[in-house]
């Protein structure tokens, strides 16, 4: 199986597995990039693997299965698709390449989100998790639709899978939430060291991603609200009070990064 993050338009990656025949696709939000990967590869779709509905990740659904009619599709239940899909609910076994995910319930950056995890060592290796904009290396997604107890709980649910998962988040937002992330916790080694790691694959133009449930759960702050060095800062930043509980924390820790330059 190969593994590649297919770069589209400033930042987005669309994660493409293969078998060396089939392809599955997550998140296609332009056609155009996956058409011409797979045809380097005389790949063939098999599968598209939606995680929300946001038309960066949706835009090239449409063109990609009307190249390959006999694709199948599958996207969250709980949100409109811009065609039929095979609905995927937390619990549910999706198969693809002889694979099978699991869908987990992720509702935060949007109502419906849904995240893909694959467990099958003897094939793959350490798990997968495609996670969309849910998860990110350093952060989190914005919350257009949901609520910071949805977001946290969502989060809680990522950081709990074992810790040599990969992470295959749908931006390359890593330096960016690195900065704010040190911001927050400057005090942190492991945080620092990993942004030193990061800057270089930038550099030598590679990705950063993806990243592992275990960098995640040393460096990012999403994942760290009720370690007390984020919440301290959190609660100085926003003025709560010192008794402040976690939720309220963690909201204050998402307006901040809103609101970081």
């Amino acid at each position: 199986m190969t593994l590649h993050p297919v770069e589209a338009f400033s930042d987005n990656y669309i994660w493409v597995l293969d078998d060396g025949q089939r392809a599955l696709v997550v998140d296609p939000g332009d056609a155009e990039p996956v058409r011409a990967y797979l045809a380097a590869r005389s790949l063939r779709l098999d599968t598209l693997l939606i995680t929300h509905h946001h038309r960066d990740h949706v835009g090239g659904v449409a063109a990609l299965l009307a190249d390959a009619p006999d694709a199948r599709c599958i996207g969250p239940a709980g949100e409109a698709m811009p065609v039929p899909v095979e609905p995927a609910r937390g619990g549910d076994a999706v198969q693809a390449l002889g694979l099978t995910f699991q869908a987990i319930d992720v509702p935060g950056h949007t109502a419906g989100h849904v995240a893909y995890l694959c467990n099958d060592r003897a094939t793959l290796g350490p798990p997968l998790l495609f996670c969309g904009d849910t998860l990110f290396s350093g952060g989190c997604g914005r919350l257009f639709e949901g609520t910071p107890a949805q977001m946290l709980d969502s989060l809680d649910r990522l950081a709990a899978l074992p810790g040599d998962t990969r992470v295959c988040a749908a931006h390359e937002y890593t330096l960016s939430n690195l900065k704010f992330a040190r911001h927050v916790e400057p005090g942190n080694q492991a945080l620092a060291d990993y942004e030193d790691q990061c800057r270089m694959r930038r550099d030598a133009g590679r990705p950063t991603l993806p990243s592992t449930i275990e960098v995640e759960r040393q460096i990012n702050p999403f994942l760290r609200a009720r370690e007390p060095d984020v919440a301290r800062s959190v609660r100085t930043h926003a003025g709560l009070p010192d008794d402040a509980a976690v939720v309220p924390v963690f909201a204050a820790l998402r307006e901040w990064k809103n609101t970081f330059r």
